[in-house]
């Protein structure tokens, strides 16, 4: 049976679990959730996940919540991605700390510099992210230096959930050219057959939204 992510293609986290699936080669399909129509609010999508968030995966009677889950879930269900024999407990730190440190920043920081209003931007905020933002780049660019990967000799879940915002073109503070190793890391990646950005991955992008407002 086709599993069902409920997603939207500004969702960086839902990124993640959707790369992951469709690398791994996952029977998958996206479900379009309209975020920005508050979705997420609705009675219906709390009693699908509590925590009102996506990525949402129903897999085979199962829901999993949270991009973490997800991805290690098909690295169960499939067996690719999860790192060598003894790399599990590196793989996971660095997942973890992509959550902690560099996702957990670059989320709100891109959504309060992009899709909130010009007179509801929150300036000391932003720049408090953006400064925590700039020093977990610097600590993967530098983890980086001689590697292909992030663990390891071939791309895992680490790789996979590291990279979730680091291909969308909102400007949130980051630049590939600053950063030489973290550029030539995600040209890696963007070279894995069956690679797409998150855009062309799951439903819904601004320019979408864009053109639904316009009245002509």
């Amino acid at each position: 049976m086709t599993a069902r992510l409920h997603c939207f293609g500004e969702s960086g986290n839902a990124y993640k679990a959707a790369l992951t699936m469709t690398l791994a080669g996952y029977d998958w399909r996206p479900v379009f959730v309209d975020f920005f129509g508050g979705a997420t609010r609705s009675p219906e999508f709390r009693a699908l996940n509590i925590m009102g968030e996506v990525p949402v995966l129903e897999d085979a009677g199962r829901v999993i919540t949270q991009s973490g889950a997800i991805m290690y879930h098909v690295v169960q269900e499939t067996g690719r991605f999860g790192g060598a024999p003894g790399e599990a407990a590196e793989v996971l730190r660095w997942v973890l700390w992509d959550n902690h440190k560099m996702s957990s920043q670059a989320g709100p920081l891109r959504f309060m510099m992009n899709f909130l209003a010009a007179d509801k931007r929150p300036e000391a905020v932003i720049a408090w992210l953006a400064g925590r933002l700039r020093g977990a780049f610097a600590a993967l660019d530098a983890h980086l230096a001689g590697r292909d990967w992030i663990v390891g000799d071939g791309v895992t879940i680490a790789d996979l959930s590291c990279c979730g915002y680091l291909y969308y073109p909102e400007p949130f503070g980051f630049a590939r050219a600053e950063w030489p190793n973290i550029d030539r890391w995600l040209g890696n990646i963007a070279a894995l057959p069956g690679w797409m950005h998150p855009y062309d991955l799951m439903p819904g992008n601004p320019a979408e939204r864009a053109g639904a407002e316009d009245p002509t």
